[in-house]
């Protein structure tokens, strides 16, 4: 996979540290000389460009990228870059990092975002996620399917501790991707059990959400 990455600061270089690890092509393009630092990470390729204009992102073929991602630490920057890579060179996928929560609402597929990645949002829902038992926690929400990753961590008292996979009878629009056991990470087939203590993670869409918490807690927000 090529994947192309807006912002080459902390940020940015984690992200392409991770991806060229795991065996994609990673460009970095960076504005500021001073943030150029491709000793960094030195199996990626750097570009020293304006990712908000069209001709340098030319320059980077931005068109034969499988993913794009808007790294920077300007909210403004990451929907230009967003919004080309998506109308001006048909990106599969774009990525954006929200700054400021207040700016999560224009980070939608009108400005070519499939997924945000908000930074107030992220850590608020880490917190949750560290502290909540018994509630369902959002940790991560696709724009474009309107579609949100949750996390359940179930209690003792929870109606279907000790049943099948099979037998919880999940909403529409509702998938378990994934069971936490202390340090284990269960892909769950339907003959697994969900047991109390477990971090049930799911992919749900938004308006299912109440009707899994009800399932799987056996109550609702309200």
């Amino acid at each position: 996979m090529r994947v192309a990455i807006a912002g080459a600061g902390n940020v940015g270089r984690s992200i392409a540290s991770e991806l060229v690890g795991n065996g994609h092509q990673v460009l970095l393009i960076e504005r500021d000389p001073d943030s150029m630092r491709p000793e960094r990470v030195p199996d990626a390729e750097w570009l020293l460009a304006d990712a908000c204009e069209l001709e340098n992102l030319r320059q980077a073929h931005l068109e034969m990228c499988d993913v794009a991602v808007a790294a920077t630490g300007d909210d403004k920057v990451n929907l230009v870059v967003s919004l080309l890579s998506k109308t001006e060179f048909a990106v599969p996928r774009v990525v954006a990092r929200v700054n400021r929560a207040e700016n999560e609402w224009l980070f939608n597929e009108e400005w070519g975002v499939d997924v945000s990645v908000s930074k107030p949002r992220l850590l608020a829902a880490l917190v949750e996620e560290a502290v909540s038992v018994g509630d369902l926690v959002r940790l991560l929400t696709f724009r474009q399917s309107q579609a949100n990753l949750v996390e359940i961590t179930l209690p003792a008292d929870a109606p279907h501790v000790g049943r099948r996979v099979a037998e919880v009878p999940l909403p529409h629009d509702v998938a378990l991707v994934a069971v936490i056991r202390g340090r284990r990470v269960i892909a769950p087939t339907p003959d697994d059990t969900v047991e109390a203590g477990d971090e049930l993670v799911f992919v749900c869409h938004e308006d299912a959400e109440d009707a899994t918490r009800a399932v799987m807690l056996g109550k609702s927000r309200f």
